[in-house]
């Protein structure tokens, strides 16, 4: 790049900018006094090849710094030195020896000398920090791609890791692309045969590897240092624009399969930590601006339990927010998102908790946004839970109920069918009050935080040393059940047993009222050792075993063949858009317990049934649970008015492949107004007005 004389540019837009035969940079910083842009030619190197001081009377206006300089072409790697108050007493970081991120950078490129602990020390960082790369997002062809804008009653969400879905040996792709987006478009025919709808990936805007205890890595990705830019270490490709092209390929290639594409995205810290962490980005530009600072002004308030929450409601934050979901809308096709930790963005800067955050709003009332998918996991970890009160009109939220009442209920515990029977007709406990559909609540059993399915029913207690921390972090409230021994097990009863359990709860979030969403390997019991807090993990503990397909090809089929049955019943549900209390009340669903219409609500009940008439497939379920210890027999309503339709087993989780579930069609008549469900299991029985010919 020639060093010809640069302009003076203009506040808008934020970010680097191609046109007119170079780039527009615009930096928001309010207390800065000086600033230099820098280009550097290669990610490590020491020394900038061009540095542009910003006169402040010329390349500024109001609180924004600007300058647009020729020549400037897309892979550019630059940033920022900020030169301003180091004055901790008022909440202000300037330290202009620190090279910074652009916050509005579309790519990151992290150099192999990249050192958190050097941008938390004094002294420079030129060779040690990331840099931001100038892309140009109109220089792509989608091919007529877009979000593919799918009902929420129709979507099945599967909740993956990008490296660790194709990082084991055993996922068959080529080594240089295990790990990465291209990776992951390999495997799309599975995801596919599968029948899921969409893919909720775990964070993919650029986070710090190097957050997380020594000798690990941050491998779930909760730490951004960028709102913008795809992750650098999960793209095949070494050059500055790989990421971007990259990413784009694999939504379009999702798209082309009928699969959705849902970020999980962290606007509630990053990975500045708290008072003495790394100066990367945002603290070096305005820190009272970006976070939540206590009344000392000293400290960043903590309401994340990662040592910072952004300052989501400062007007100058909310844009940044706002900015980000549209750019990966429309410039990136995504379909949707999950807000960690999203309670957080509803605080003001003194941490309270308003009525209404305009934060919130904005995103729910902006037109570029209208029926991208919006979820919310509505609580933080400050002790704020949201869950079936959170704001809006079009938010849908992890149903954290569902997950703890469905465990409860299948591990036995006391006075848990109740509340199991709510979560199952979609929570109207929750979410009855905002007259909502049911797809309010997204239902699931299992996430990345926690166990995994296989674990639920393993493990009685987390083991959690292989973390570097005594065991200490992660929950202590796993409400599970390890099936009478800790851990694996060669005992052919106890293996019966968990795979029964691992099919049950697979029964209940896919035929429960609401969005079900499972996670990655678990319809192959996946295992994590015990291990409910997998952050650090970038090894076999984090990655997919795809030798599990064979092992447990039966949990494999019965998930495949329950989604396949989920899709069909959803497509008239979402054309006549019902209410939640609405479906309740045309359901004609009746309680039972072992005996009709008399469901035990007791605190020491075990088991549940119900039946319901499906109006619009003109079809009856009748379902049975049975949480007990022993066989229970359970009384049979008519199959139909007049008593002459047999009732029909789809399911029985207390057989053996194939019986377990079969095809709708092959559904195996009973004799009879009885059935004996065994130990642990569900059932799940129909009855057809007329001989089904779906194929499912």
């Amino acid at each position: 790049m020639k060093s010809t004389p640069v302009k003076i540019g203009s506040s808008h837009p934020l970010g680097a900018t191609l046109r007119d035969g170079g780039a527009n940079f615009s930096l928001y910083s309010r207390s800065a006094t000086r600033v230099e842009l820098l280009f550097f030619d290669q990610a490590d190197d020491a020394r900038p090849s061009r540095g542009i001081d910003l006169d402040p009377c010329v390349h500024r206006t109001y609180h924004y710094w600007h300058v647009f300089v020729p020549g400037v072409k897309a892979g550019q790697l630059y940033g920022y030195r900020v030169h301003g108050p180091a004055e901790p007493a008022p909440g202000m970081r300037f330290d202009p020896d620190k090279v910074l991120l652009d916050p509005y950078g579309r790519g990151v490129m992290v150099p192999a000398t990249y050192n958190r602990q050097a941008a938390a020390h004094p002294g420079d960082t030129a060779a040690t920090a990331m840099k931001s790369v100038v892309a140009d997002p109109a220089a792509y062809d989608w091919e007529d791609d877009a979000p593919l804008h799918r009902p929420s009653s129709q979507t099945v969400i599967y909740e993956m890791h990008v490296r660790g879905f194709t990082r084991h040996p055993s996922s068959g792709v080529a080594e240089g692309k295990r790990g990465t987006y291209a990776g992951l478009i390999e495997k799309i025919p599975y995801l596919q045969e599968l029948g899921i709808t969409a893919v909720e990936l775990l964070p993919v805007f650029q986070f710090d590897p190097q957050d997380a205890p020594p000798g690990r890595v941050n491998y779930w990705g909760y730490a951004p240092v960028s709102f913008f830019a795809p992750h650098q270490a999960y793209c095949s490709r070494q050059d500055p624009l790989g990421p971007l092209d990259e990413f784009r390929d694999l939504v379009k290639a999702l798209h082309r399969a009928g699969i959705e594409v849902i970020l999980d995205v962290v606007f509630n810290h990053t990975a500045e930590d708290g008072a003495h962490g790394p100066t990367l980005c945002f603290r070096g530009l305005e820190n009272e601006t970006y976070y939540m600072l206590e009344t000392d002004r000293l400290r960043c308030a903590n309401y994340s339990g990662t040592g910072n929450s952004l300052n989501a409601n400062h007007p100058i934050v909310r844009r940044m927010i706002l900015d980000s979901l549209r750019y990966w809308v429309g410039e990136m096709h995504v379909d949707g998102f999950r807000f960690d930790l999203a309670s957080i963005l509803a605080r003001d800067p003194a941490g309270h908790v308003l009525p209404n955050p305009p934060v919130l709003w904005d995103i729910e009332s902006d037109p570029l946004l209208a029926g991208t998918k919006l979820i919310a996991e509505a609580w933080d970890a400050a002790g704020l839970y949201q869950v079936g009160t959170f704001v809006g009109d079009s938010w849908k939220e992890w149903n954290g109920r569902f997950r703890d009442d469905t465990r409860d209920f299948f591990r036995d515990a006391g006075g848990s069918p109740k509340r199991f029977a709510d979560r199952m007709i979609g929570s109207p406990e929750l979410y009855g009050h905002k007259e909502r559909e049911p797809e309010q609540s997204v239902n699931f059993v299992t996430c990345h935080d926690g166990f995994t399915l296989n674990d639920l029913v393993s493990y009685n207690g987390k083991h959690n040393n292989a973390n570097g921390e005594d065991n200490r972090d992660g929950s202590d409230d796993n409400r599970s059940w390890n099936c009478g021994v800790e851990g694996p097990s060669d005992d052919p009863a106890v293996e019966r047993l968990r795979n029964r359990q691992v099919k049950n709860f697979l029964t209940a979030t896919l035929l429960s009222l609401g969005v079900p969403m499972i996670v990655m390997g678990d319809e192959v019991r996946r295992t994590q050792d015990g291990n409910n807090n997998a952050y650090c993990q970038d090894n076999e503990t984090g990655w997919f075993d795809w030798t599990l397909l064979t092992r447990h090809a039966d949990v494999q089929r019965f998930l495949t063949l329950l989604i396949a049955r989920r899709r069909l019943r959803d497509t008239e549900h979402e054309r006549r858009r019902m209410s939640l209390n609405r479906i309740i009340r045309e359901a004609d669903g009746a309680w039972h317990g072992i005996r009709l219409h008399q469901p035990d609500w007791g605190d020491h009940s075990h088991s549940l049934a119900f039946s319901v008439r499906m109006r619009q497939e003109q079809l009856r379920f009748h379902i049975i649970m049975n949480a007990y210890r022993e066989p229970l027999e359970f009384a049979l309503p008519p199959a139909g008015p007049d008593g002459a339709a047999p009732w029909r087993r789809w399911i029985d989780t207390a057989l053996e492949t194939p019986a377990d579930i079969v095809p709708w069609r092959d559904a195996p008549a009973l004799p009879g107004l009885t059935y004996r469900a065994e130990a642990h299991s569900v059932v799940a029985l129909y009855a057809p007005a007329s001989e089904p010919n779906d194929g499912f």
